[in-house]
């Protein structure tokens, strides 16, 4: 899957990275708009994605477009 800035993603899974007052945000509302990209664990790249209120990233397994 090739996911550029811009482009509408759900995200379809969470890994336990993420704080559980942002996995409620995100489960109320799956949807957001990619913002960028950044590296993570030294050779993997993350998907940054911004919701409503707040931004955080995933890796590109957890995202699928919409």
């Amino acid at each position: 899957m090739a996911i550029e800035v811009g482009q509408r993603v759900k995200v379809r899974r969470i890994r336990d990275r993420i704080p559980a007052n942002m996995v409620g945000k995100i489960k109320e509302n799956p949807i957001g708009t990619v913002d960028g990209f950044r590296m993570v664990d030294g050779s993997g790249v993350g998907v940054v994605v911004k919701f409503d209120s707040f931004a955080t990233w995933f890796f590109e397994d957890e995202l699928e477009l919409v």
